[in-house]
């Protein structure tokens, strides 16, 4: 008979409970496990249906949702650490936190995954932790690994992908990146207390950016300096430290400064003090720390570029509203008057500050189409005729166009796509009625078309402001989304 591989082993042999009180949920991880060759797969509605499952069989691995009626996934999962340590167990659900995922990852799970999870990216994590208990168990039976060493490696597999995690899709500025990098650095080694100082180079000096102590004056005025020379040695050798002293308060008991680097370059200093009265720092703190340093600053690396190359788009679209100008002196200054109106719009109905920085740009570019205008068009100081209001009309697709290669300005397209739709459908290029038209869109288009109504153009004069409130008055709900003009209204 031919021996498996391992990469066969799992598939054959190993057994899978899948627990969730949503039935179709249960089908599609099952439907998905038996198409890559897992088919000793079982089902169960909650934690207590579960644990009656181990009565009779021994599973490889649990895959669990944590809010279940009768018995939820955490309290499934302590009482498989007392009954089966050897499973492997995926937490997943809906309403992640970061405490709670760390509290799973300290009871055992292996990994934990927030809904809607990609079911390539489980099904990817299911080989990885069985693969891993095959080759472990392999490992143990020809060296004689200890169970204790099977339970660290798995362990230390799970911290490290949730630090990978922590980091993938985060989202927020870098202060809100930089607090993330602190008090995660505390939870993974149960550190006491953490600080993030960014390093000028010219200067050799270390500013504190976030601090988290029960005494953060303290620790910026007498801590700080008292470890500016572990920090030199960290920049000079470029490598982190453990540090181990009961004599010195700033390092007692233990101590991990670790660099954040970009491209070699050291930007600031990961500085982690141990809880006093615990054990030292182990050399897998040390590891943990440096994963995390290195996944951060990667991540700040990434953002680094991608602003930069989004503010060089940015300046590029700029030039071509200029351009514009150059031709038609009242397209640069009404982009700037309705992305300001329209800001104030978006500020009133309570939007996300993603949504007001996806108007401030679709605000400014909303008119980047008319750069394929002909001039006798764009500039006719009479009335157009029906076809010059067709070649008009054309702006928002071209503007989409211009845009479109750029990933980077999905939202921002789609608003400047959209914007001289209507709410009853009589607008252009798509005829879109009602919700069909973009939020941010319905926005811009009361913006923009009250700043067209209240400022001269060649071919008439401005109207006064009652008048185009009387305008958007009348239109409401006919061409323009009444609740947004509403929010217009109580701005002024």
């Amino acid at each position: 008979m031919q021996s498996l591989t391992i990469e066969e082993t799992p598939r054959l042999n190993k057994k899978i409970l899948l627990v969730d009180d949503y039935p179709p949920t249960r089908q599609l991880i099952r439907d998905a496990l038996n198409q890559t060759g897992y088919t000793d797969v079982d089902e169960a509605e909650n934690g207590r249906e579960a644990l009656d499952k181990f009565g009779d069989n021994q599973f490889d691995l649990v895959i669990s949702d944590v809010m279940m009626p009768g018995m939820g996934g955490m309290e499934l999962l302590n009482q498989l650490r007392e009954i089966s340590p050897d499973t492997s167990v995926i937490m997943i659900t809906a309403y992640p936190a970061e405490e709670l995922t760390v509290s799973a990852m300290k009871k055992g799970a292996v990994d934990f995954l927030k809904k809607p999870f990609n079911i390539d990216d489980l099904l990817y994590k299911i080989d990885i932790y069985l693969n891993e208990k095959t080759i472990l168990h392999n490992s143990q039976d020809t060296f004689n690994v200890s169970e204790i060493q099977i339970k660290d490696k798995t362990k230390e597999l799970s911290v490290q992908g949730y630090i990978y995690d922590s980091f993938e899709n985060i989202e927020g500025d870098n202060d809100y990146v930089f607090n993330k990098i602190v008090d995660l650095s505390l939870k993974v080694v149960e550190g006491e207390e953490c600080s993030l100082l960014l390093f000028d180079e010219e200067e050799k000096t270390f500013h504190p950016k976030v601090v988290r102590s029960l005494n953060p004056e303290r620790y910026e005025s007498e801590t700080i300096p008292a470890l500016k020379q572990i920090f030199n040695e960290v920049v000079e050798r470029k490598e982190a430290l453990v540090i181990n002293s009961t004599e010195h308060f700033e390092i007692a008991p233990s101590l991990i400064c670790a660099p954040m680097m970009i491209r070699g370059n050291i930007f600031g200093i990961l500085c982690i003090r141990k809880k006093m009265h615990r054990e030292l720092f182990t050399s897998k703190d040390l590891h943990y720390i440096v994963s995390l340093a290195k996944r951060a600053s990667l991540n700040i690396e990434n953002r680094i570029l991608y602003e930069s190359i989004y503010n060089n788009v940015l300046d590029t679209f700029r030039s071509l509203i200029a351009s514009i100008q150059l031709r038609d002196h009242y397209t640069e200054e009404h982009s700037f008057r309705v992305t300001q109106t329209a800001v104030k719009i978006a500020e009133a109905m309570s939007c996300s500050q993603q949504e007001i920085e996806s108007l401030k740009i679709a605000g400014l570019l909303h008119d980047v189409g008319k750069i394929a205008i002909p001039d006798n068009v764009l500039l006719k100081p009479d009335r157009l005729t029906y076809e010059e209001y067709g070649i008009i009309k054309t702006h928002p697709d071209v503007g989409e166009q211009i845009l479109k290669p750029l990933l980077l300005f999905e939202r921002e397209r789609s608003i400047i796509l959209c914007h001289h739709e209507r709410w009853d459908g009589k607008g252009y290029p798509s005829g879109l009625t009602g919700s069909e038209i973009p939020f941010l869109a319905r926005i811009l288009s009361v913006a923009d078309s009250f700043d067209a109504m209240t400022n001269n153009r060649p071919y008439r004069s401005a109207m006064d402001v009652d008048r185009a409130l009387g305008e958007l008055k009348k239109n409401r709900n006919t061409q323009f989304d009444g609740q947004v003009v509403d929010a217009f209204l109580k701005i002024l």
